[in-house]
């Protein structure tokens, strides 16, 4: 069984509790109301995903750590930022500058802390009946990252399968890393 610690990150407001909630089956439902995170949530689940161990059954201890994206914890970032597997970074297109506060994790979970973009995704999150507006764009920092836009009131199975090949990726990542460590004990005896 693998563990994997995936990160999800953005500036405020953007729907991280909403879609970690989602993805982790948490019982805690969405009033409408506003309540920032604090630091971080840790949600704890197993995901039974097929699509993950090369092709066959596997199950993945998942610690999904809901960022806060108040910039007054940004001191506890290099403590997040420790054996993470993977990046959720999450933003919403309907609000200004989300792509540009976007571009501060990038800067230090990518380029400071050295975790690989192939470990990343980005959810386009977008909040039921939000108006039709002029949509923000990413950097090009973001451009060897995938983007999925995500609505979890209309598309929700979509936004979990979504999830599911992204952690599939992470598994199979996980894997050849542990056999390659596997090997070079074996080779150095």
């Amino acid at each position: 069984m693998f563990k994997a610690k995936i990160l999800v990150l953005g500036p405020c407001e953007s729907g991280k509790s909403a879609l970690s909630n989602f993805l982790a089956d948490a019982t805690e439902t969405a009033s409408g109301d506003y309540h920032p995170t604090q630091g971080v949530r840790i949600l704890e689940f197993e995901n039974h995903n097929p699509m993950a161990g090369h092709g066959r059954q596997s199950t993945v201890e998942v610690e999904l750590w809901d960022c806060s994206g108040d910039k007054k914890f940004e001191t506890c970032w290099p403590a997040m930022a420790k054996d993470t597997t993977g990046i959720i970074f999450v933003y919403n297109p309907d609000q200004p500058n989300h792509d540009k506060e976007l571009e501060n994790w990038h800067n230090f979970f990518i380029e400071e802390q050295g975790i690989k973009e192939t470990s990343c995704c980005v959810f386009a999150h977008h909040k039921p009946s939000s108006p039709e507006r002029e949509k923000s764009q990413l950097s090009q920092c973001f451009s060897n990252i995938p983007v999925v836009h995500t609505n979890i009131e209309e598309e929700g199975e979509s936004v979990r399968n979504e999830f599911s090949q992204f952690l599939a990726k992470l598994t199979v990542a996980m894997s050849d890393k542990r056999e390659q460590e596997e090997l070079s004990i074996m080779n150095h005896r």
